[in-house]
């Protein structure tokens, strides 16, 4: 199973304060809108999102088709290929993507703990697959 590149997106109270902590850390804005109240951090390979406002609680996000740097990847597994292998797994998904659809779509499931993952595609499918 081909989950693409990996971040942990936060709900954050404040985001110019949580920014202001994780560049900190080391972490450099590399995407989002702090108007909109999200941003990406980036350190090295590692990303966080943060979120103000938008969700509850933190989610583990993987994003089909991007490498760990948003670079489109040549092959990968579609949102909708991923929702059927977990079908055939028996792994109960909250939200669930049009299996007829193109292009962007996600998927939202809960690990044993509740903890929330999310499976968000945001490249078109590769063509011939």
């Amino acid at each position: 199973m081909q989950l693409g590149a990996f971040s942990v997106s936060l709900s954050v109270k404040d985001l110019a304060t949580s920014r202001a902590f994780y560049e900190a850390l080391g972490f450099s804005v590399t995407g989002g809108d702090a108007a909109q109240n999200w941003l990406v951090l980036r350190n090295g390979g590692i990303v966080v999102g943060l979120f103000q406002g938008m969700f509850e609680g933190n989610l583990l996000t993987f994003n089909p088709g991007w490498d760990q740097h948003r670079q489109v990847l040549d092959d990968f597994q579609d949102v909708r290929e991923l929702q059927s292998e977990l079908d055939a797994r028996g792994v109960e998904l909250a939200v669930r993507t049009d299996p007829g659809g193109q292009g962007t779509g996600y998927l939202q499931l809960a690990d044993p703990d509740g903890n929330v993952i999310l499976i968000d595609q945001h490249v078109e499918r590769p063509k011939g697959r």
